[in-house]
């Protein structure tokens, strides 16, 4: 049997609130704190000299202020998997790659992790502002664990990585912000480790710096090197992951294909809904037709809000005609989210229905967006009910902006319009196109 790459068993961080000091922390963050605590040691016993009202009315059980940051964090990871890290703000996500990056001690537990690691998490920690670009990425790379032979070995590449082989020899505390931030991740991703651990390295510089981390990573993951990502950016997790885990309070809330995983995020209250209901009495419309339901499904009817790129996307109109005698007929918007109109799409190319009134009642329409069609992105639906008469303008009864979104994301898999391209693919659509080459002669 395969031994993990990381091997995690019951881990738990906990925190004690107001405290500076956490036996559970290593010797640096502890002698850090020393001043503040020999200080606030002091203020308590002077307060306790001129008063035992206001001295004990700072003091509070320990098990009020603890907070447990993780607790009971269980998972493997084998060796050559790539796992996506997913939660809001405050989940843990963070303190669990400082756990198992060695930054800070697990209160509980154990973190077992084979094979060299390589942690991106704070990119250019460790440099010195009065020494030049070249002098640092000599003290970064030792610090990461990087021999001076190795250094200098890939010295052109890190240089060329970075982009900033003009200041060299310009001390790093005249770099701009974005200068730094490159500096650091090139020497982080030249160290060739077992294991890379990053958290939200694509959420910083330009977007042409976060491409090329991009095609950095999809190169680690596609070499088989084991990848922890902490990120925001969903296209880009489900991209680079085939696997999820998703904490929310400290906990593990699902661990699983990185599609599910990735659903059940959006659904916690981020603002994406692959489903969106009215109560009758309330739902838009008027005295001729009312929207009831709208849903984006999949091929087999169920609900989602992040489909594969290669799959196609369901959208389900749920609406009541109340009077006979309109040709009715449901269309919507599909917006991506830089807000452009991708396309609008209407049911009366449906021949069933094409010039024909409808009968009072409850109707379901159905449009498929096929795949390979979409961008990556998320996408909103503009949903519409309204009436064509012929020689006249269209008569709109519903327009209900923004009611349901989804997300589409890619894979680093082939099977897509991307094929072999790594990073950033650019374009509002992406259909695979047919080509045909033939040798001339």
């Amino acid at each position: 049997m395969t031994r993990p790459a990381i091997h995690i068993d019951s881990l738990g961080k906990r925190y004690l609130l107001g405290e500076t000091v956490d036996l559970n922390r290593d010797f640096r963050e502890t002698l850090a704190s020393l001043p503040h605590l020999l200080s606030s040691r002091l203020r308590r016993l002077l307060g306790r000299g001129r008063g035992r009202g206001r001295a004990a009315a700072g003091i509070s059980s320990r098990a009020a202020r603890e907070f447990w940051a993780l607790r009971d964090i269980t998972f493997d990871v084998a060796p050559g998997e790539a796992v996506g890290i997913i939660g809001r703000n405050g989940a843990g996500k963070s303190t669990l790659l400082k756990v198992l990056s060695r930054i800070t001690w697990p209160t509980e537990g154990k973190a077992d992790i084979l094979g060299r690691v390589s942690s991106l998490l704070e990119v250019g920690t460790g440099f010195h502002n009065e020494l030049t670009g070249r002098e640092n990425i000599f003290l970064n790379g030792a610090i990461l664990g990087m021999k001076r032979a190795e250094i200098t070995r890939k010295f052109d590449a890190i240089v060329d990585f970075a982009g900033t082989e003009r200041f060299l020899d310009t001390p790093v505390k005249r770099y701009s912000s974005g200068m730094r931030v490159r500096l650091g991740f090139a020497v982080a991703a030249h160290l060739d480790p077992d294991i890379l651990i990053v958290d939200e390295v694509l959420a910083v510089g330009d977007i042409t710096f976060q491409n090329k981390c991009l095609r950095r990573l999809e190169s680690d993951t596609q070499q088989g090197k084991t990848v922890l990502l902490v990120s925001h950016n969903m296209q880009s997790v489900a991209r680079l992951c085939r696997r999820g885990i998703l904490l929310d309070a400290g906990e593990i809330v699902r661990d699983g294909a990185i599609e599910d995983v990735v659903q059940t995020y959006l659904t916690m209250g981020s603002g994406v809904r692959g489903v969106r209901e009215w109560e009758p009495d309330s739902a838009p419309g008027n005295d001729l037709c009312r929207l009831l339901r709208l849903r984006c499904i999949d091929g087999d009817g169920e609900p989602r809000d992040s489909f594969d790129i290669r799959r196609p996307v369901h959208l389900e109109f749920t609406y009541e005609v109340l009077k006979m005698g309109a040709r009715l007929h449901p269309s919507f918007f599909l917006y991506n989210q830089a807000g452009q109109a991708v396309f609008i799409s209407g049911a009366m190319h449906a021949p069933q229905w094409a010039n024909r009134e409808r009968a009072p009642g409850l109707y379901h329409s159905r449009a498929e967006l096929p795949g390979n069609l979409l961008a990556e992105g998320t996408y909103t639906i503009a949903a519409i009910l309204h009436t064509l008469t012929v020689g006249k303008p269209s008569q709109v009864h519903v327009h209900e902006r923004d009611a349901v979104a989804f997300t589409v994301y890619d894979r680093v898999e082939g099977g897509s319009a991307r094929g072999e391209h790594i990073g950033a693919y650019p374009g509002v659509v992406r259909p695979i196109i047919r080509w045909e080459t033939e040798k001339a002669g």
